[in-house]
Order: C-alpha cells, then sequence, then structure tokens
C-alpha cells in the first residue's frame, strides 16, 4: 500500500516557510510553496504546455494534440533566437493643425497673476474682455483701466438681435 512506500514519519514540528522565500508558510498539499507561489507555478507550467503544443501543431501542420505528441515536440523542438536589430521609426502627431507649428512646443508658463498689482490669482483669476487676467480686487473695468469698448460692443449686440423690419410700400388708390 502507499503507506508502507512513504513510511510513518512525523509531521513537521511547526509551520514551514515557503521554498521561494517569499516569506509566507508552505504546504505540504502545495509542495511546501505558499498559495500564491504555487498558483504562480501551476501557470508557468500551462503556458509551457500551450507553447509547446501550438509549436508541435504548427511543425506537424496538424490541428489535434495529444499527450504523446506533447512528448516527442518537447524532445525534437529546438528553438533558435535570432539577434533584432532595433528600427528607428518617426511618430508625426496625429491631432497637429496643418502649419509646422506642431514642431514647436509651447513654454510653460508661470503661476498665472494679475496684470494690474502682479498677485498670484491661480484659478480665481478673472478673464477680462480685454483679454487680461485680474485679481478680485480689479476684475471691474473701471478698476484696471480696460481699453475695451464696452458701448460699441453693446451696440452692436443689440443691432444684431434686432434687425431692421421695414414693410413694402403698398399701392395707393
Amino acid at each position: 500500500m502507499d503507506h508502507d512506500k512513504i513510511g510513518c514519519q512525523a509531521p513537521p514540528e511547526g509551520p514551514s516557510l515557503c521554498i521561494n522565500n517569499c516569506g509566507f508558510f508552505g504546504s505540504a498539499a502545495t509542495l511546501n510553496m505558499c498559495s500564491k507561489c504555487h498558483k504562480d507555478m501551476m501557470l508557468k507550467e500551462e503556458q509551457a504546455k500551450l507553447a509547446v503544443s501550438s509549436i508541435g501543431n504548427i511543425i506537424n501542420g496538424s490541428s489535434s494534440s495529444s499527450g504523446n505528441d506533447l512528448l516527442v515536440a518537447t524532445t525534437n523542438v529546438d528553438i533558435s533566437v535570432n539577434s533584432v536589430e532595433p528600427k528607428t521609426i518617426s511618430v508625426q502627431p496625429l491631432f497637429g493643425s496643418g502649419s509646422e507649428e506642431s514642431g514647436e512646443a509651447k513654454p510653460k508658463d508661470g503661476p498665472k497673476r494679475c496684470n494690474s498689482c502682479n498677485k498670484r490669482v491661480g484659478l480665481t483669476g478673472f478673464n477680462c474682455r480685454c483679454g487680461s487676467l485680474f485679481c478680485s480686487v480689479h476684475r471691474y473695468s473701471d478698476k484696471h483701466n480696460c481699453p475695451f469698448d464696452y458701448r460699441t460692443a453693446g451696440q452692436d449686440a443689440i443691432a444684431k438681435a434686432n434687425p431692421i423690419v421695414k414693410a413694402e410700400k403698398l399701392d395707393k388708390i
């Protein structure tokens, strides 16, 4: 029987560490490895078997594989790896404009500052219609001597919103 071959051995006195020295404890059921190392080893073995079977299928030209084919393929297959020379590939951006400006990078701006008092504003800055950035004190047009003409901008907006309606003249009887 099996117990005669194994013999009567006392179980180990304490838990044993994993044979891969990962720091976890192993068990006899997992070949003295922790569960993670055992799982990794099993995955590697399965991948190796699949690789050998696929190589055997390619060499033999058959689509079926059996255990005997795997054994024959492992003994007859010699894989040689040739050195590969690196190639340089130039990549052009997909989202760039049609001009040559895509090669030039914008210089990174420093912290955002108020144009009047040079105070750091960060995310709380206010953009004026004149195109400048201002702090909360100088955000109004009268506080920073804004050159933008609000009067003509308002007149143009009203003219666009209210087109002139002219009726055709009626014929008098």
